[in-house]
């Protein structure tokens, strides 16, 4: 079975929405090693060459085949050769296309720090990938046939991120990720060590390095959930998952519905929905329903039955999630205060930068309400602040978008 059939069994099992992003993740934690399997791979052979020690996950990762769709967010200019070259006017269309055509020569180059074998020291070399292997120079950034040296071939290898890295292997940065023989299962001596600037970097090395590696392959894999939609097997489940270009503001103060244009008229309906669920609930209390104030309340707790909260978890435990989770725009989860028992955190990522908002209670006519921006826009409960800034990004970078989860099989 592949990696992809058997994460539809899984889906399907533990009745997840199968939103094409659930992955399988090679998991070695004595090395502190993961990577996501790619949907054609045989899982078997996989764990051939895998240790008694290592195990497989279940996991989402949203940035699977992002590259796909926003390909000029992977791969900056300044680390693509020949947009170099081209003075950055290539079209991201042609961008793919030039690492999916295996007659083309793309290459991504930059600094990066390498373990010296044998020893706990860092050196920081040019280096460049190339369909034949991983490059650094001798010189400088030459990049002259007699001043290169292989370091590692991409056929017989695979790319991982590296887990503690900073604290495990001393590296000067917390962007590691490590080359490693297929056929190689505990031996340190064989993994080549790496270390990018930041994250952006890092992403690109390793999304080029599948790319470079599988080609056509990982698009085939891409395009496999559209023709599934077309042609549904008894192993497929329903999809429910909504498509973001689906939630626009919307008027629907007359007698038809209106896409809101204008982005100050927006921000205006943004705000005026908020005051009207405010308004909704005291219409409820007043006609009998429990206070917010009163503990067994409804709305205290009904956000503890959703996907995206994850109770009383830590900072670095909510960045963690983050970072298993691809770091795409709008990867979000909330979480309880650490520093404040009535309050909560929303942990969202925008621009592979992880951030955090505090959500304050206040209180106002006897009522409970929860806000991100002081009060301003205020809702009755947590699932009604989520689903708004689905719709609005308000005071946040981007909308939120995709719920981090944690599935327990």
């Amino acid at each position: 079975m592949t990696a992809r059939d058997v994460c539809q069994l899984l889906v399907y099992k533990s009745h997840c929405v199968d939103d094409n992003c659930w992955t399988l993740v090679e998991h070695h934690p004595i090395l502190c090693l993961e990577r996501c399997l790619e949907d054609h791979e045989l899982v078997i052979q996989v764990q051939a060459s895998m240790s008694s020690d290592s195990k497989f996950l279940f996991r989402k990762n949203y940035a699977k085949y992002e590259f796909f769709r926003n390909p000029l967010n992977f791969f900056p200019e300044q680390m693509v050769a020949w947009c170099q070259e081209s003075d950055g006017s290539i079209p991201q269309s042609q961008l793919l296309q030039n690492f999916l055509n295996s007659s083309s020569c793309p290459e991504i180059q930059g600094y990066l720090y390498m373990k010296e074998p044998g020893r706990k020291s860092w050196k920081k070399l040019y280096m460049f990938l190339r369909r034949s292997g991983l490059y650094y120079s001798t010189k400088g950034t030459s990049k002259e046939p007699r001043h290169l040296q292989l370091l590692s071939d991409l056929e017989d290898s695979n790319i991982f991120t590296v887990i503690t890295g900073k604290k495990l292997h001393n590296s000067p940065t917390d962007y590691q990720f490590c080359i490693k023989p297929s056929k190689a299962r505990s031996d340190c001596k064989e993994l080549k060590m790496l270390c990018a600037e930041d994250e952006q970097s890092r992403t690109c090395w390793m999304t080029a390095f599948r790319l470079l590696k599988y080609g056509i392959i990982l698009y085939q894999n891409y395009n496999v959930p559209q023709q599934r939609k077309s042609n549904p097997t008894h192993f497929s489940v329903p999809v429910r998952s909504v498509s973001e270009n689906s939630l626009v503001a919307m008027d629907f103060s007359g007698r038809t519905g209106r896409v809101i244009e204008n982005p100050v008229e927006a921000q205006s309906a943004a705000l005026e929905e908020g005051q009207t669920w405010r308004k909704r609930s005291q219409r409820m209390n007043v006609l009998g329903s429990p206070s917010p104030l009163h503990p067994s309340s409804l709305s205290s707790v009904i956000h503890r039955t959703q996907l995206w909260f994850h109770g009383r978890i830590m900072r670095e435990e909510a960045h963690k999630m983050i970072i298993q989770q691809g770091q795409v725009d709008g990867l979000f989860l909330l979480r309880d205060s650490q520093s404040n028992p009535k309050a909560f955190v929303l942990t969202l990522c925008h621009h592979q930068k992880i951030k955090h908002f505090q959500i304050l209670p206040c209180e106002e006519d006897g009522q409970v309400f929860f806000s991100l921006d002081d009060g301003a826009t205020k809702f009755t409960d947590l699932i009604h602040l989520v689903e708004f800034y689905q719709l609005n990004r308000g005071v946040l970078p981007c909308k939120l978008k995709h719920p981090c989860t944690a599935v327990a099989l």
